[in-house]
Order: structure tokens, then sequence, then C-alpha cells
């Protein structure tokens, strides 16, 4: 019996070109990948940047903060009292967000223990973080200190502090009220990001 090879694509049999044309685009589909839609998030409208001093009588220091932000004194400390009536909240409403300051003195605490319990904290988020980066820095006032940048979905991608290692040490720590996501909450980290470093360069020590 003599086979006969036949065209699918003879263009007298008009149902053999679309079958042919319907494998071709079956295949196509399946050895093709798959990429999926990034995920969208608000438009956030950022205010203006512009900042106000925080001056207030009796504390040992003084920074600038921005209009937009209010500054709440903090009586207590994951529900422990604090060390001394210094310690405040920078609180950003709009974003949900605060930046934590904490103040102690040098004397009733060791420095070297203060600057590792800085560290200690912030290697609590290294099970999340990607990366931890640590600078030392010197502000235009003088001012000493630590600036950490902790990448990944961590509660606080940015901490700090300043100290004149003699008396007083100060630590910063930003946090929001979110879960964790370094996508949704990058454009926001950066734009405090602004703030916390306009705050470091701004600040001065006042006894």
């Amino acid at each position: 019996m003599r086979r006969r090879n036949r065209n699918l694509f003879n263009p007298n049999q008009p149902w053999t070109m679309v079958y042919g044309l319907l494998t071709i685009l079956i295949l196509t589909a399946c050895n093709s990948s798959f990429t999926p839609k990034p995920n969208g998030y608000f438009k956030i409208d950022f205010p203006e940047k512009a900042y106000q001093k925080f001056d207030t009588t009796g504390y040992p220091y003084a920074f600038e903060y921005p209009v937009y932000a209010k500054v709440v004194k903090d009586s207590t400390f994951f529900g422990d009292a604090t060390e001394n009536p210094w310690w405040i909240n920078i609180e950003f409403p709009q974003f949900n967000g605060r930046i934590y300051i904490s103040y102690k003195e040098i004397g009733p605490n060791r420095f070297d223990t203060l600057v590792k319990h800085a560290f200690v904290l912030t290697g609590k988020h290294s099970a999340k973080a990607y990366s931890i980066d640590d600078s030392l820095m010197v502000t235009p006032n003088g001012i000493s200190g630590m600036f950490f940048s902790v990448g990944g979905d961590v509660a606080t991608a940015n901490q700090f502090y300043l100290t004149d290692s003699t008396r007083h040490f100060l630590r910063g720590a930003m946090y929001f009220d979110a879960t964790p996501n370094a996508d949704s909450l990058g454009i926001v980290n950066a734009f405090i990001l602004q703030d916390m470093r306009h705050l470091i360069n701004s600040f001065r020590w006042k006894k």
C-alpha cells in the first residue's frame, strides 16, 4: 500500500489551515513563560518639605522636625516606664509612622553598654533582613553617632544613635503601623528618611 503524505497547510483545504494555526498557537502558549502583573499600590500625595524647631525647656537636646509631624511625650516603652522624662515620639499621622526617640544619661549607664544595646536592637531584625549596614557619622554640629540601614521586610528600616560619649546618648528608630513590606513602604520610608536626616543634621545638645 502506498502511503500518501498530505499537506496540512494546503490552501485548497481551508479547514486544515485553521487546524494547523490552532496547533501552532497552542504549542507556542505552552512554551511561553508566564509573567505575573506587579502589585499595585495607592498613590501617595506627599506634603512639601518644611521644618520647625523642637527646643522645649528642660530637655537636654534640640532639633528640627517636619511641620506635618507632631512631637508626643512618651511615658512608656513597650509597657515599661521610661527611664527619664525626655523620651518622645515624632508622629507622622498621614503615614501611620513615627520616629521613637529614647534618651539615656551616660554615668548611670555605661557608654559601651549603650552602644552594644543599639547594635542588639538593630540585630533583632536579622531574621527577615537581607542586609544591615552601619555607618559612622559626624553631624554639622560636631555630634558623633551611628546610622543603621536595614534592608528587607522589617518593622524598622532606619535607626541611629547620637552621643558625646561622656554624658548624652540618644537613639532613634523609624516604625510604621503596618505589616512590614519593603515594596509598599519603600516610597514612604524614603520620604521620611529625608526628615530623619534633617533631624540628625540639626540636632544639638543643650547642656
